[in-house]
C-alpha cells in the first residue's frame, strides 16, 4: 500500500501534516475525513526514498508518547483527539505513521490496546497489556505515568551504561591497536637485526619471533577465524534453545560483568512486575510476562518454575527461593509484600537497590579496567623489550670481553 505524505486541516482550520497508508488520493481523502481532516496537498512517497527512512522508534520517544497521553487523558481531552495531536507534533517520521495508523484504528472502533497490538515492532506485549488492564480498570491515565517513568528508568540505565563502558572500550581498542602496530611493524625490523648478529637466540625471543611472523602472514586467517567463531556463536544461538540457554548462563557466571548483568535483569523483573501488579493484572499472568521481559533463557526457566508452584498453591516468596536463583534479598522483601499486602512497593524497593547496586558496580568496574588494560599493556611492552635487548645486550658483553 502508497504511503502519502499529506497537508489538512482541521474543522477549525488549524493545520495538521503526516504520513498515512493509503490505496489511492480518494482513499487518503476518506481516510483523513474519518480522523476529522480535510485534505488540502499530499505527495506519495517512493519507495526508494522511504528505504533510507528510520524505522526505529527510541525508548525517548516511547516515553514522551505516553507522558502527554497521560497529560492530555488526565487533562480531558478524549483519546483520539489526543492521538491526533501526538501524530501532528511527532518529529520522527516513522512513530508518525504509526499514530497516524492508531488514529485510524481508534477512530475505525477498536480499542487502544487492540490497535497498538498491530504494531509489535514498537509496542511490546507488556506495554499492549498494561494499556488493555488499563482500559478494563478504568485507570489509563495512571497507567500511561507509570510506564513513562518506567521506559524513562530503562532509558537512563542504557544510556548511562553506554557512557560508563565507553572509555574503556576505547582503551581496550587502543591498546589492541598498540599490539597490533608493535607486532606487524616494530618488531620485525628489531627481529631483522638480531638475526643478522649471528647469535643463538633465547626461548622468550624466538617465541616473539613467531607471533610477530604469525601476525605478519596470517593476519587474515586470524580476522577470518574470530568473524567465524562470532557468527557460528550467533547462528547457534538464535536456531537452538539448548545452545541460548547455555550462552545466557555463561554470561550470568563471568567474572565480573556476570554479577552486574543479573542484578539489572533482576531489576528489570521488579521493576516490570510492580507495574504490572499496579495495574491490576493477575500475578500468574505477570509472571509469564517476565519471562519476556529478562531476556535471559535461565532467568525465565526460573520465573516458568516459581510460576508451576504458585499455581500449584505455594507462595510466592516460597516459590522465588526453591527456583534457587533469586537472592535472599529478593525473596526476603517478597515475603514482606505479601504479608503487608503491599507487593508493589517490596517490588519497586528491590528495583531501586539493584538500580544503586548497578551504577556501584559499572563504576568499580570502570575504574578497575583502566589499570588492568595499562598493567596488561606495560608487561607485553616489557617482554618485547626484554626478549629484543636481552640478545642485544649478551652481544655487547661479549664484544667488551
Amino acid at each position: 500500500m502508497p504511503t502519502y505524505n499529506y497537508k489538512a486541516v482541521d474543522q477549525v482550520g488549524r493545520p495538521a501534516q503526516g504520513q498515512l497508508d493509503a490505496l489511492n488520493e480518494i482513499d487518503l481523502e476518506l481516510r483523513l475525513q474519518r480522523i476529522g481532516l480535510d485534505l488540502v496537498t499530499f505527495r506519495q512517497i517512493k519507495k526508494s526514498t522511504a528505504l533510507f527512512r528510520s524505522r526505529k522508534v527510541s525508548l525517548k520517544d516511547l516515553v514522551m508518547f505516553c507522558f502527554q497521553l497521560e497529560q492530555l487523558t488526565n487533562a480531558g481531552v478524549p483519546l483520539l483527539e489526543g492521538l491526533s495531536d501526538l501524530r501532528d507534533s511527532t518529529t520522527n517520521p516513522h512513530f508518525q505513521k504509526v499514530i497516524g495508523s492508531l488514529v485510524s484504528e481508534v477512530e475505525g472502533g477498536k480499542m487502544l490496546s487492540q490497535a497498538l497490538a498491530q504494531h509489535p515492532d514498537v509496542f511490546s506485549n507488556v506495554f499492549v497489556s498494561l494499556v488493555q488492564a488499563g482500559e478494563q480498570t478504568g485507570r489509563l491515565p495512571e497507567v500511561f505515568d507509570h510506564l513513562a517513568s518506567t521506559l524513562k528508568w530503562q532509558d537512563e540505565l542504557v544510556a548511562q551504561t553506554k557512557r560508563l563502558l565507553a572509555y574503556p572500550l576505547f582503551v581496550l581498542v587502543v591498546v589492541l591497536g598498540a599490539i597490533v602496530f608493535l607486532m606487524s611493524y616494530v618488531v620485525p625490523q628489531m627481529v631483522a637485526f638480531l638475526q643478522n648478529m649471528g647469535q643463538t637466540l633465547p626461548l622468550e625471543t624466538r617465541v616473539l619471533i613467531a607471533l610477530s611472523n604469525a601476525f605478519v602472514n596470517y593476519w587474515w586467517l586470524m580476522i577470518a577465524l574470530v568473524v567465524l567463531v562470532t557468527v557460528t556463536t550467533i547462528i547457534m544461538v538464535r536456531k537452538s534453545a539448548e545452545a541460548r540457554y547455555k550462552f545466557d548462563y555463561l554470561k550470568l557466571r563471568l567474572p565480573v560483568t556476570g554479577d552486574i548483568l543479573q542484578k539489572i535483569i533482576l531489576a528489570r523483573f521488579a521493576r516490570y512486575f510492580a507495574l504490572m501488579y499496579q495495574t491490576g493484572i493477575p500475578i500468574l499472568d505477570a509472571i509469564k510476562t517476565c519471562e519476556e521481559i529478562v531476556a535471559n533463557r535461565v532467568v525465565a526457566d526460573a520465573l516458568s518454575r516459581a510460576h508451576q508452584q504458585i499455581n500449584a498453591g505455594d507462595s510466592m516468596s516460597e516459590s522465588f527461593k526453591n527456583a534457587g536463583l533469586f537472592p535472599p534479598l529478593v525473596v526476603r522483601m517478597v515475603r514482606v509484600g505479601e504479608s503487608t499486602g503491599a507487593l508493589d512497593k517490596s517490588l519497586l524497593n528491590i528495583s531501586y537497590f539493584y538500580d544503586r547496586d548497578v551504577n556501584e558496580s559499572i563504576e568499580k568496574m570502570m575504574k578497575m579496567i583502566e589499570p588492568t588494560l595499562t598493567v596488561i599493556l606495560g608487561a607485553i611492552l616489557a617482554f618485547i623489550m626484554f626478549s629484543v635487548l636481552g640478545p642485544v645486550y649478551d652481544s655487547f658483553s661479549k664484544l667488551n670481553i
